[in-house]
């Protein structure tokens, strides 16, 4: 019933890193780590589900909050999940369809952060 949430930055895009669990007891600590983000202007946001070894209803939604809250002020949240368990919750749920889902962190931040710089 732990979760280590860490914060950094990587080209243009933020990544939350989540060790743990994500559920009833813990889904909080992300709600108010991401909303903190998008007060202090992060748009587009990484988080990394690699090292979470357990999901929940609650903590699905919570990453639904998340993704709507940053829509909301013009950002986008992508989840980087390479365990095939946690995989499976967000294929079943039809969630792989709402959220951009990589296999690496990586892969992540090539695809996201091309995305952030104006082609002006």
């Amino acid at each position: 019933m732990n979760l280590a949430v860490n914060v950094e930055r990587a080209d243009k895009v933020t990544i939350v890193d989540l060790v743990g669990e994500l559920d009833a007891y813990t889904s909080l600590e992300v709600r108010e780590t991401v909303v903190r983000l998008i007060e202090e202007g992060a748009r587009d946001i990484i988080i990394n589900l690699e090292k979470v070894d357990f999901i929940d209803s609650v903590g699905l939604g919570t990453l639904v909050g998340c993704l709507k809250r940053t829509a909301e002020h013009g950002g986008t949240i992508s989840l980087v999940c390479a365990n095939p368990q946690i995989q499976k919750v967000f294929d079943i749920t039809g969630l792989s369809k709402i959220f951009a889902i990589y296999p690496t962190r990586d892969e992540a931040i090539r695809r996201v952060a091309p995305a952030t710089p104006s082609s002006e």
